[in-house]
């Protein structure tokens, strides 16, 4: 019977033709430009679950985009790992930064991925790292080598706030019975340094809108005497910081999990260069809240950043004008315990409060969720680090992540099931960014590992 080694070496080449396909489609879910772009990315990963092994593949309409569901039941009696993954993407904005086209994935190599890297968007997150799951299927089917049921669940909202699975979820808690919910949208430390990640932090995003006068004005007939609505903007933004980089919003923290001095020293034993962290970014000095590290600042604390901001002329040349609104998008980074609906209406409650008479504010939220810590003396988790073990040879190292993935939180209170978190990118994966990538080692070590966890979390159980 061929070993996970030998199929990824029989079939390396169309493992990767595959993907490549799949990063050409625009699948982006925030623009209704590529409304069709993400169907079409649908109904490929429905027809590569069939030819996976799926006995069963669904297109589950929603009040969005679809959810594609997919299962290969072997035993009623064995354990049911229920796969989790997205088909959307983010935007590719700005376009001009790529060294490539978007969409059009090419390989090159890079001194991190000295075996090449594939560049698109969606290569890491999550097309990449989700088509995983699906050929490390394909192998334990098509070699007799799957030890227990699993289930599909790949949505096309994740880049937007998952709205129509959280609609899905509970109205579906039968179809979606799990022992285990197994998720590859995160990274690891270094590709010879493995780590699994044990905590998520959850998110709360919303659009500010600030008003001035009912039209834009000449600036010099009312600079000085009118409100500017980008200058007040730019003041209430500012105040949201004070001078050690702590959040101003009131009861902000109130419910910040303060982690103890032993749980901070094992956090600091993971391998980091501060020197080789300034050097991949190009800055001189790191930034942050006073009073704690790097790593501790991007995983355990909470944030607030400015994702975008704009208003009046911003053309070519000059034009001289006040403008009339002033707009800026906000996230905050939540940690456990902090509820995002709590916060949003916190910082709502807030931002209206600190701004000036001579304007008015209109806060919109938009999408957010739970942060999420997942225990390390699980099945689950004991699974996953022996699968890492297999194929890497060293045991990972769990590590909390500064990103988020809102909907953990949800399944763990719908379908009363532990997440484990087995990413395969790396941190310079640039997602989100242009010219995003994911190793092609990489990738084939993710199909390498995720059938060990299989086999490990089924003995275990």
């Amino acid at each position: 019977m061929q070993t996970i080694k030998q199929y990824i070496s029989k079939h390396k080449d169309r493992f990767i033709n595959e993907l490549i396909e799949l990063l050409k489609i625009p699948s982006i879910s925030a623009d209704t430009a590529y409304s069709q772009d993400v169907l079409n990315t649908a109904d490929a990963i429905m027809s590569s679950l069939k030819k996976a092994g799926c006995d069963i593949v669904e297109l589950c309409e929603t009040p969005g985009y679809p959810i594609i569901y997919g299962e290969k039941i072997i035993d009623k009696n064995l354990p049911t790992v229920l796969v989790y993954g997205h088909y959307d993407v983010q935007p590719a904005d700005p376009i001009e930064l790529w060294t490539s086209p978007p969409f059009e994935p090419v390989i090159k190599k890079t001194e991190i991925h000295p075996e090449g890297a594939i560049f698109a968007r969606g290569a890491c997150d999550d097309k990449g790292q989700m088509y995983m799951h699906v050929k490390a299927l394909e192998y334990m089917t098509s070699t007799g080598n799957l030890p227990c049921n699993v289930k599909f669940m790949i949505e096309g909202e994740e880049e937007v706030g998952s709205e129509s699975l959280a609609w899905f979820v509970p109205r579906n808690k039968e179809k979606l019975a799990n022992d285990v919910i197994l998720i590859s949208d995160t990274g690891m430390i270094a590709n010879d340094i493995p780590s699994i990640t044990t905590g998520l932090r959850g998110l709360s995003y919303v659009e500010v809108e600030i008003t001035g006068p009912n039209r834009d004005l000449h600036s010099g007939l009312y600079g000085g005497a009118v409100a500017n609505p980008i200058n007040i903007l730019s003041k209430m933004i500012a105040s949201l910081h004070d001078e050690n980089n702590h959040i101003t919003i009131p009861g902000f923290y109130d419910k910040v999990e303060e982690l103890s001095k032993e749980e901070r020293k094992e956090m600091a034993k993971a391998p980091f260069s501060i020197e080789a962290y300034k050097d991949a970014l190009k800055i001189d000095d790191v930034y942050g809240e006073n009073g704690y590290t790097t790593n501790e600042r991007n995983s355990i604390r909470p944030t607030l950043d400015v994702n975008g901001i704009w208003g009046g002329y911003t053309g070519e040349g000059a034009k001289t004008v006040i403008a009339s609104k002033a707009y800026a998008k906000i996230s905050m980074r939540l940690v456990p315990n902090q509820d995002w609906k709590e916060i949003t209406e916190l910082f709502k409650t807030h931002f209206e409060n600190i701004a000036p008479d001579s304007v008015t504010v209109k806060v919109t939220p938009h999408h957010g969720g739970q942060g999420y810590v997942t225990p390390t003396n699980s099945i689950g988790y004991q699974a996953a680090s022996k699968a890492y073990k297999e194929t890497f040879g060293v045991v990972p190292i769990p590590q909390r992540s500064g990103g988020s993935i809102p909907i953990v939180a949800l399944f763990e209170e719908e379908l009363k099931s532990k997440t484990i978190l087995m990413g395969f990118g790396l941190n310079s994966d640039a997602i989100h960014s242009p010219n995003e990538h994911f190793g092609i080692w990489n990738y084939l070590k993710g199909i390498e590992t995720i059938p060990y966890f299989y086999k490990y979390f089924t003995e275990l159980s």
